[in-house]
């Protein structure tokens, strides 16, 4: 590898910089919504498999929307697919609105659902945008540097959601001297009140968070962006035949499935395993926020350790040690398992744009479309979580309390990243 290349050469750098913003901007809205499982749980007083429909929603919404998404940019361009995916993002947030006026989980769902088919959208174009945008040398640490801001959005999230939200929701407050939950023990019509208040509470940032998005409509609409990876078009057919072929892809497609899916358990569920020690929700957020921190650390580092470290030994060597944190998680009750699953985000900060600039290696025509299949590999977020939800309804699982077992779900996704990195890695030496 040339040391001396450019990540990103100076024609660039504005287009660069304004499409590197969109990655916070698609990581605010994931973790803020993050948290609300818990919130959703006490008030509208379900399940944590019901609540988790949140996450279904929220990423089966990528599923539905990838392809359609890298049909339209083929058929237009990286512009006009970031546009569509803004107005989308914004209807979405700002139908929390009605949806906080009718008091209907259903409707919230929908709202979410909405909103990330403008998220998959943006992934779609963004991603393969960022890595177009320079030599093919350094896209992946081209396409990790973007994705280092992602985290700054999601911090952002993280703390709206325990300072504005979490904090504020009454439906938590109502515990008894023990630190128990009453909330559903209490008069109907004391319950009504609070719920009414805390959807409004949930409601808010979510519609600022729209009106936000409709300035950076107008931001990227009126600037001047490079018309680049679309000499000519690849008829769809024709680009899904050879990535099928791909080995590298097709592998690298699974590995992103089981990625999303061990991020979005560890950064839902360490709420319900904290409150499983005794904290309440506000200040397990708090260590989300950290392990968010420390996620957004070490991807800055690990792009810098890029630089010398081949990018899928990398991959390898961080899976293995998400293993290793993860298993704290599971088999240690107690404070030190809370603070091994805090520590897993510094393993897994390099796994997705690394999986994905992999992925993408070798397919320059076809990275439109390969785009969007690794955008719908974040359906893996929404199949899992529920999943992992019901084994934490169950209480406890044999010597373990239930919400220690239920990250083994994240610990087997880790085994398959490794795998994906190693195979990789070792069919570029034979190469």
């Amino acid at each position: 590898m040339n040391k001396s290349t450019k990540v990103v050469e100076k024609k660039y750098l504005v287009p660069f910089i304004l499409i590197t913003s969109l990655f916070a901007l698609w990581g605010f809205a994931n973790d803020i919504t993050n948290p609300m499982v818990a919130a959703f749980k006490t008030v509208m007083e379900i399940s944590n498999a019901k609540a988790s429909l949140i996450q279904f929603a929220f990423y089966g919404g990528y599923a539905t929307m990838a392809i359609p998404a890298a049909l339209f940019v083929q058929r237009f361009s990286y512009k006009k697919g970031i546009l569509m995916g803004l107005v989308l993002y914004a209807i979405g947030a700002l139908l929390f609105w009605p949806a906080a006026q009718y008091e209907a989980f259903g409707f919230f769902l929908v709202s979410l659902y909405i909103l990330t088919f403008g998220l998959a959208f943006l992934e779609t174009t963004a991603n393969p945008y960022i890595l177009s945008m320079g030599s093919v040398e350094t896209s992946t640490r081209r396409l990790n540097l973007a994705q280092a801001f992602n985290p700054l959005g999601s911090l952002l999230g993280m703390f709206v959601a325990s300072k504005v939200v979490l904090a504020a929701l009454e439906s938590d407050k109502q515990r008894n001297a023990a630190g128990e939950l009453i909330f559903s023990s209490l008069d109907e019509a004391t319950k009504i009140a609070i719920k009414t208040n805390d959807l409004m509470v949930i409601r808010n940032p979510y519609v600022i968070l729209g009106l936000v998005v409709i300035i950076m409509i107008v931001v990227i609409a009126m600037s001047k962006m490079p018309k680049i990876g679309h000499a000519h078009r690849v008829h769809p057919m024709q680009s899904f035949k050879r990535l099928i072929k791909s080995k590298n892809y097709r592998e690298g497609v699974v590995a992103q499935v089981f990625y999303v899916a061990a991020q979005i358990m560890c950064w839902t569920f360490i709420i319900q395993y904290a409150e499983n020690l005794g904290i309440d929700k506000a200040t397990a957020q708090m260590y989300n926020i950290v392990a968010m921190g420390i996620f957004l650390a070490s991807r800055f580092i690990s792009t810098f350790l890029m630089k010398y470290v081949n990018s899928r030994k990398l991959l390898m060597l961080f899976a293995m040690g998400a293993t290793v944190t993860i298993s704290g998680s599971i088999l240690i009750e107690g404070m030190f398992g809370l603070y091994c699953l805090v520590a897993t985000s510094a393993f897994m900060s390099l796994m997705f744009p690394t999986i994905y600039g992999i992925a993408l290696e070798g397919i320059s025509e076809d990275a439109t479309l390969g785009a969007a299949g690794l955008v719908m590999a974040i359906v893996g977020g929404a199949l899992m979580p529920p999943m992992q939800g019901a084994i934490i309804d169950l209480g406890r699982v044999g010597f373990l309390p239930a919400v220690n077992f239920s990250f083994v779900l994240p610990f087997i996704c880790f085994i398959v990243i490794a795998v994906y990195g190693y195979r990789s890695y070792k069919s570029q030496i034979v190469k």
